[in-house]
C-alpha cells in the first residue's frame, strides 16, 4: 500500500511534506510494513476513509482507528494512511476529470499541516488529522486562494436560505467555502478569481450536485473585527460577501488565537501585536472580550 523506500520522497514532495520531517518518514516506513499488525490497521483506515464516498457531508470520523496505532507511531501514524490513500484519490479524481495541478494542490495541504504541527511541537506529525480527511476522500478542494467542500444544507441553515428566496431544504448540495492559512493575502482579487473557478470547477467536474450557495464558519465572519479593522481591510471586505445565517453565543477564543499565532494555548497577556490582526486579536481578548465563529453565506453562483 506504500512506495518503497527509494519513491516514497518524491511522493512526499509532491505532497509537500517538509523536508525535514521526509527522512523521518522513510525510515519508519519499516515500522508501518514489517508489522503485519500494524500494516493491517492501516489498510483498514484506508477503506473506511474510502466508506460510502459517492455522499458528500458524510466523512468518517477515523479517530478510533487511529488511536488504535502503537504509541511510538501515534504522531506519523495518519501521515502514512494519507500515502497510502493517494492512489485511490487520484483514481477517483482522473473519473472526474479533476486536472493532476488541482489534485496537487489539494493534497499538498497534507505538508501543510505537517509544518503547522512541527512549529508547534517541533517534531514529525500531523495537526487536525481529521480534517484531511476530506481531501483524500475528494470532498474538498483547493482552487487558488480558497477552499471549495462538497456539503448539504443542514436543519438550521436551510430554512434561512428558503426564507431569502433560494430553492433550499436540508440536503439541497452546497459548498463549504475554508481559509487556509500561509497561503497568501485575503484580497478580493484573488477571492474573485477562486470563487470564478469555483463556479466552472463544480459545474463541469460535479454537474448533478449543482450548489445553490457557499456558506462559510470562521472567526474571521465575526463582525466584532470591524471594530479594529479599517473598512477598506481584506477581512472586512470578505466578510461584505457574506449574508448571516446565524449568530453563535458560544465563545471560541481559541481558534483565532490558533490561526493568528499557531498555538491555541498562548497566554493571552503574551500574545504578540505586531500586525492589526494580532492587535485586534490580542487586546479584544486583553480587554476581557469573546471571539466568536460567524456563519454566512451567499448564492452560489452568484
Amino acid at each position: 500500500m506504500l512506495p518503497d523506500a527509494d519513491d516514497l520522497p518524491e511522493l512526499l514532495l509532491d505532497l509537500a511534506v517538509p523536508h525535514e520531517d521526509i527522512n523521518v518518514l522513510v525510515a519508519r516506513r519499516s515500522r508501518i510494513t514489517g508489522d503485519p499488525g500494524v500494516l493491517r490497521l492501516l489498510r483498514e483506515c484506508v477503506e473506511e476513509l474510502f466508506h460510502d464516498p459517492a455522499e458528500p457531508g458524510r466523512a468518517p470520523d477515523l479517530a478510533g482507528l487511529l488511536d488504535a496505532a502503537p504509541a511510538e507511531l501515534s504522531q506519523v501514524f495518519p501521515a502514512y494512511v494519507f500515502i497510502a490513500a493517494v492512489p485511490r484519490t487520484l483514481a477517483r479524481h482522473r473519473e472526474r476529470g479533476i486536472p493532476p495541478e488541482v489534485s496537487r494542490r489539494t493534497l499538498a495541504d497534507l505538508g501543510r499541516h505537517m509544518a503547522l504541527h512541527r512549529s508547534r511541537h517541533g517534531t514529525t506529525g500531523v495537526s487536525v488529522r481529521g480534517w484531511l480527511v476530506r481531501h483524500f476522500r475528494g470532498e474538498l478542494f483547493q482552487l487558488g486562494r480558497l477552499q471549495f467542500e462538497r456539503a448539504r444544507l443542514g436543519e438550521r441553515t436551510a430554512p434561512v436560505l428558503a426564507a431569502a428566496g433560494l430553492t433550499a431544504a436540508p440536503g439541497t448540495p452546497c459548498l463549504s467555502l475554508h481559509i487556509p492559512d500561509h497561503h497568501g493575502p485575503l484580497t478580493p482579487s484573488a477571492c474573485d478569481r477562486s470563487l470564478a473557478w469555483a463556479r466552472d470547477f463544480f459545474a463541469l467536474h460535479f454537474p448533478e450536485e449543482r450548489p445553490v450557495a457557499a456558506l462559510c464558519h470562521s472567526w474571521l465572519l465575526d463582525r466584532q473585527l470591524r471594530c479594529y479593522l479599517p473598512a477598506g481591510s481584506n477581512i472586512v471586505r470578505f466578510q461584505d460577501r457574506f449574508r448571516t445565517v446565524r449568530e453563535d453565543t458560544e465563545p471560541a477564543d481559541t481558534e483565532p488565537v490558533r490561526f493568528v499565532f499557531g498555538d491555541p494555548g498562548l497566554p493571552v497577556a503574551e500574545l504578540p501585536r505586531h500586525t492589526s490582526v494580532e492587535r485586534a486579536v490580542g487586546d479584544h481578548l486583553r480587554a476581557g472580550g469573546h471571539w466568536y465563529i460567524g456563519h454566512g453565506w451567499f448564492p452560489f453562483p452568484g
